[in-house]
């Protein structure tokens, strides 16, 4: 969402390089299609000005210099991952990453859910019940079910808009797009990373933080690719680099397998937003009037942020250890609030510092 808002300063406020209407057409488009927010803006103001090609490399010039911080973190991590110093560092550092992505998620739950007042919830009640619903099923379950944000989305769109003729085809057409060991690989463990992300790229909507749920599900819970403190890690390097916070799977794919798996990771997850951009960009303006459509992607959104709500539970309980870290937990998530100028890297930086002064002294 930040990405988003500055290029919303950058491109059109300052450079004017896109029309305020260009630039609503391509949030309208990113937030209907699944994958990443701020690529998918990328990629469609690429495709308006330069179509395919243009498409394609701003796409890679959006992910490449943050893909390649996140390997020569996953380097370095690797390499030295083991010292105290960086158990030190990352002490403070997942503490603070929990209390950054609590408050992301409290501001997903206003923007897309609602606002937490009796009108705004008895308005959207249906929403509310969506987002609660998955919140307690990720929590219960600790996974992400696709399942069940396929059913709050079909659900919404039958109760707020329902297509003239169910077994029209264009009613259900997004349901059908629906030493470092550096080069060390195992092919089946790259098939499988690049199914897994590929399945990631496809069905996450919204923020780059509604990936967080789906991705612990997969790399913690089901292959145990990474253990809990790496995947919190792996969020923490995410946030340390500029760029997109789905960035992380280029760090997680590298400790997995190799840069390999980096480069398949990061590959398969941004495919699909590549692929719905341009597939969805020339007819945007027909579907992007299309209620049912609309109703759809609103269910599912809000199942998607309910579960990012549930992750935060989920891994904030095995983060925050003791009273040092919940109290940089809070104060990270405060002075997001109440600060508004201050940026997400220098609080990850101050964090870093603090865990070591703690685990020195």
């Amino acid at each position: 969402m930040a990405l988003v808002g500055y290029m919303h300063r950058d491109l059109v406020e300052q450079r004017q390089w896109l029309t305020e209407e260009e630039y609503k057409e391509g949030l309208a488009l990113a937030q209907l299609a699944p994958g990443p927010l701020a690529a998918q803006l990328g990629i469609f103001i690429g495709f308006v000005h330069y179509g395919f090609l243009g498409a394609l490399f701003t796409g890679l010039a959006f992910v490449l210099p943050s893909f390649i911080m996140v390997v020569l973190l996953g380097i370095i991590y690797q390499a030295y991952g083991g010292l105290t110093w960086m158990r030190e560092v990352f002490y403070g550092v997942a503490a603070c990453v929990i209390g950054i992505i609590a408050i992301s998620a409290y501001k997903l739950t206003i923007k897309s859910v609602g606002k937490l007042n009796f009108v705004a919830v008895r308005s959207n009640w249906l929403l509310w019940l969506f987002y609660l619903l998955a919140a307690a099923v990720t929590v219960v379950t600790q996974q992400e079910q696709i399942l069940l944000f396929i059913g709050c989305g079909l659900i919404c769109m039958l109760v707020k808009a329902p297509p003239v003729k169910l077994k029209r085809p264009a009613a259900f057409s997004i349901i059908a797009l629906a030493g470092t060991g550096f080069w060390t690989c195992s092919g089946s463990t790259l098939l499988r990373i690049g199914l897994f992300f590929l399945k990631a790229g496809a069905f996450v909507f919204g923020s780059g933080l509604a990936i967080v749920p789906f991705l612990h599900a997969g790399v913690v819970n089901d292959y145990h690719w990474l253990t809990e403190n790496q995947f919190v890690d792996a969020v923490a390097v995410a946030m340390i680099t500029p760029g997109p916070v789905v960035i992380t799977v280029g760090f997680i794919g590298y400790l997995v397998n190799g840069f390999p798996g980096a480069a398949v990771a990061a590959a398969a997850t941004f495919l699909p937003c590549f692929l719905f951009t341009v597939i969805l960009a020339p007819s945007f303006k027909k579907i992007a009037r299309n209620r049912s459509i609309k109703a759809f992607v609103d269910g599912i959104t809000a199942a998607v942020i309910g579960a990012l709500v549930g992750s935060v539970i989920i891994i904030g309980l095995r983060s925050i250890i003791d009273w040092p870290t919940a109290v940089i937990a809070v104060t990270s998530g405060m002075l997001l609030v109440y600060v508004k100028k201050i940026q997400e890297p220098y609080l990850i930086m101050t964090a870093a510092l603090i865990g070591i002064l703690i685990k020195s002294f």
